[in-house]
């Protein structure tokens, strides 16, 4: 049995995909550049005989090109290669309806976005937005999008690789999975409370904790799977289940912000419904004068 899935991208395609089905840095009638992000495995495989776009990153591929960009970190270069395979996936089927569009199916083992000076220069929040609008161009065309976490799924990286998907799922931290915006001890730093009084708080407030099953209760991820055979099973489902939400016109019960209801639901973010609330009823008071 698997113990982690860390660092084990090729492996993780294995399990879930069709054997021997994986088409590297083809999608459709696309060939994208394979020397363009080396540490990005994007393409297409089959999943019980349906193709689907795979984007993942692999965390045993540096980026020759920026330092920085290493063991799994999301840089500028894959930003814009995830994008390419993104519109490629679009262009793929813009004749097929909406519920005939290919899944995408988003791999997640990262331990961040880059922090390269060269890259923040010349572009990487212009490159990570560019993937962020490109999956949201996805959704909206039909295209059920599928987060999956095999290893860590950390700060900006998740953000921009995987936290928009319809869908997240996760293998639970016994399998080695770190999920979590920012570990307690920056947290430490930048609001000035003390490590100790963080790891008390972690114990009944999901908020300052890290792991998946926090993250669950948050909602930032809406299934847990339980062992890395269950995946292939569990992505299939979650396919189906998204398909037939887009089909009766209930994408509002998918993405981010439907996380944000379910978060509250789960108890672990039970304020974040008040705040909109009082937000609109502002609001709401302004509307008039403004007009």
């Amino acid at each position: 049995m698997v113990q982690s899935l860390i660092g084990k991208t090729e492996e993780a395609i294995e399990m879930i995909f069709d054997k021997d089905t994986f088409q590297e840095n083809v999608i459709g009638t696309t060939n994208l550049d394979k020397e363009l992000a080396p540490p990005v495995m994007v393409g297409q495989a089959m999943l019980d005989g349906e193709v689907c776009s795979v984007l993942a990153n692999n965390s045993k591929r540096p980026n020759p090109r920026f330092r920085v960009v290493y063991s799994g970190i999301l840089g500028m270069e894959e930003a814009y290669k995830f994008s390419q395979a993104i519109y490629a996936t679009i262009d793929a089927d813009k004749d097929r309806s909406k519920d005939k569009k290919r899944p995408i199916i988003l791999l997640i083992d990262t331990p961040g976005n880059s922090p390269g000076k060269v890259e923040e220069i010349v572009g990487m929040t212009k490159g990570t937005a560019s993937y962020q609008f490109a999956l949201e161009d996805a959704r909206h065309a039909g295209h059920p999008v599928i987060g999956m976490i095999i290893g860590r799924a950390v700060s900006g990286g998740f953000l921009c690789h995987g936290l928009l998907s319809d869908r997240i799922l996760s293998l639970p931290q016994d399998y080695g999975t770190i999920v979590h915006v920012m570990p307690t001890t920056s947290i430490a730093v930048i609001t000035k409370i003390p490590l100790e009084r963080l790891n008390e708080l972690v114990k009944t407030n999901p908020v300052f904790a890290s792991g998946a099953k926090y993250f669950y209760d948050l909602g930032g991820i809406d299934d847990m799977v339980e062992t890395p055979e269950d995946m292939k099973k569990a992505i299939k489902e979650n396919i189906e289940e998204v398909r037939e939400l887009k089909s009766q016109g209930k994408d509002d019960q998918l993405g981010s912000w439907y996380r944000g209801e379910v978060g509250a639901k789960r108890g672990g973010r039970v304020k974040r419904m008040e705040a909109i609330k009082k937000m609109h009823e502002e609001y709401e008071k302004i509307i008039p004068e403004m007009l």
